[in-house]
């Protein structure tokens, strides 16, 4: 097998491998092997007849194909990385004459990724970003933590906004129930804003055993559209009031929520949760604008196919969190009137913007020689084991041999990052 390379103009590089016909010859033999048993020959069983007898029978070239197809894939590989040509698309193939005996050349065109060198990614000038934390902040988080583990508590007064009422409703349509507007014993929180405009600011004032009329208008959109845009009247029992009750911020609310005897040792805790998680923001932040200036800074021309291939991973992201919530696209498209070439359209800009990063970071890897190492991907499958409470050996097996690479790729993308990071100019 021997490759050479013809031409590249923009990103189409053409190529040819050239075969002898002992290479071909064993991939003759291999194709006869492993398709014999599909030939008939008067006077041998089925499969039983000599290769010489199939090709007098069939004619001389009845395997070429099959060999063809056995040989190229392997060979295909090889010729592309000799020829260093990293392809983005499926090759479009012309094969010489083929003749018993003799060699035969493929001449080959195929879509590869642009040849750039990135520019200006060393020493980029850059703000610091802040990550300070203030004793608001750690106040803050240790109120979330108090609301965690509040306490709904029953309290005999008028409701006011932030409190829960239990009550019984019925919905009227002038004289009529509508459907799905009765509930017993439901508890609404009010000022949470969740049921009709208009029906929690009734509730205010109201205690336990009060029965109150509640009048309000459904929204013009809302979803029934024989309410849609209508009054009704709800028809309301409150049953009870009740408060959130907060836990005091002491000893003992730090013993409880926490490995900590102490509130101070909570709170030092706290803070430097806090800390840690500014430090990352602000690092991540800091990364962000360096990128972003290698990336205005680099005119590359981006392949078509890998912003269509990038709106492909984009819209099948979507329909997966879609499908969280019960939806897809199809009905996604259904609600917001629009179609699949609209919202293609709409993700282009995002989905270029992704490849051409990508495509400069990893060409700044390549530049600098930063590569994953062994080690680096035994890291990352060991962190990968612990994240999601796995062995080892299960990890790699889900990942298998297919998307190696992508740890690998994703590993010395990050290496990149890093390096571009440690080496900026930071005010």
């Amino acid at each position: 097998m021997k490759p050479t390379f013809i031409s590249r103009e923009k990103n189409t590089v053409e190529f040819s491998i050239e075969f002898s016909w002992e290479e071909f010859e064993s991939a003759i033999i291999d194709a006869y092997r492993a398709n014999k048993n599909r030939f008939s020959v008067p006077g041998f069983r089925k499969g039983k007849a000599p290769r010489s007898l199939v090709e007098s029978h069939y004619g001389e070239g009845i395997f070429f194909e099959d060999a063809i197809n056995l040989m190229f894939p392997e060979n295909y590989e090889k010729a592309l990385s000799e020829l260093n040509i990293n392809v983005i698309d499926r090759p479009r193939t012309e094969f010489s004459e083929i003749k018993k005996g003799e060699g035969f050349t493929i001449t080959i065109k195929v879509e590869a990724y642009p040849e750039f060198t990135v520019k200006d990614y060393n020493n980029v000038k850059i703000d610091k970003a802040p990550s300070d934390v203030s004793d608001e902040d750690v106040n803050k988080e240790l109120d979330v933590l108090r609301k965690r583990n509040s306490r709904m508590v029953v309290v005999e007064r008028p409701a006011k906004e932030g409190d829960t009422v239990l009550l019984d409703y019925t919905g009227f349509k002038g004289e009529e129930q509508f459907e799905g507007g009765t509930a017993e014993r439901y508890p609404l929180k009010l000022g949470s804003n969740t049921f009709i405009p208009g029906f929690e600011e009734q509730l205010s004032g109201v205690t336990a055993g009060d029965e109150r009329d509640v009048k309000v208008s459904f929204p013009e959109d809302y979803h029934a559209k024989d309410l849609a845009g209508q009054e009704v009247l709800f028809k309301t029992k409150i049953h009870e009031i009740k408060e959130e009750e907060l836990p005091a911020l002491d000893d003992d609310f730090a013993a409880d929520v926490s490995e900590h005897d102490t509130l101070e040792e909570l709170i030092n805790e706290t803070r430097k949760k806090l800390e840690n998680a500014a430090a990352e923001r602000a690092e991540n932040q800091m990364k962000n604008s360096i990128i972003e200036k290698i990336y205005n800074a680099n005119d590359i021309d981006v392949p078509g196919l890998l912003i269509e291939d990038e709106i492909d991973s984009i819209m099948s992201e979507f329909d997966q969190q879609l499908g969280y919530q019960g939806m897809s696209l199809d009905k996604y498209f259904e609600f917001t009137k629009k179609n699949p070439a609209e919202f293609r359209n709409e993700l282009r800009d995002e989905a270029a913007k992704k490849v051409k990063t990508r495509m400069l970071i990893s060409k700044i890897a390549e530049q600098e020689g930063i590569t994953a190492t062994d080690e680096d991907v035994e890291n990352e499958i060991a962190a990968i084991a612990e994240r999601y409470k796995m062995e080892k050996d299960q990890v790699k097996e889900m990942v298998g041999q297919a998307k190696s690479g992508y740890i690998q790729n994703d590993i010395k993308l990050r290496k990149a990052v890093d390096f571009l990071f440690e080496n900026a100019s930071i005010n």
